[in-house]
């Protein structure tokens, strides 16, 4: 399996994972403005959630697990859930500067830089959903690289240096 399918495979268990979560959110809270709503409206299309849901899938696991997975090993951190964290936050960081002052209106306000006009609870539910997404992203993806030198290689890159208790 190459690097970019393992980032896929990787890319759908985390979407999955958060995407629990996101449920959870929707059935029992919502604490917080979902991400497949935001997305909706960032997509211009505000009434129609599963048009969030597709994006939301699409995303973390067309783009964001095969990006992850050629980026990874340049990642400065020791593991691969480090790695995964790190690469998600920074991804989160990218949107809010980005797409969210973009984005449009949640209720009657616009989500504004890192979705902070949507409230504190949304944004404090994006940060944690993209750390559990890179978690398992990162886990998933060190798990199916294995042990040994072509794993440390997916990993880590072809340099050497220190490294903590746990080689993916």
């Amino acid at each position: 399996m190459s690097r970019v399918q393992k980032g896929l495979v990787a890319g759908l268990a985390a979407t999955v994972a958060v995407s629990i979560l996101e449920a959870a959110n929707l059935i029992l809270g919502p604490w917080a403005v979902s991400f497949p709503r935001l997305l909706s409206v960032m997509l211009q299309a505000p009434d129609a959630i599963i048009v969030g849901w597709i994006a939301h899938f699409l995303v973390g696991t067309l783009v964001l697990g095969p990006l992850f997975a050629i980026l990874c090993p340049r990642l400065p951190t020791d593991t691969a859930e480090s790695k995964g964290i790190l690469f998600a936050v920074g991804a989160f960081v990218v949107m809010g500067l980005t797409i969210a002052p973009m984005a449009g209106v949640v209720g009657e306000r616009p989500v504004g830089m890192f979705f902070m006009q949507a409230g504190f609870g949304t944004f404090a539910w994006m940060i944690i959903t993209h750390a559990i997404y890179g978690l398992v992203l990162g886990n998933i993806y060190g798990r199916l690289a294995g042990r040994g030198k072509e794993a440390h290689d997916l990993i880590h890159g072809n340099h050497h240096h220190r490294h903590g208790p746990y080689h993916a």
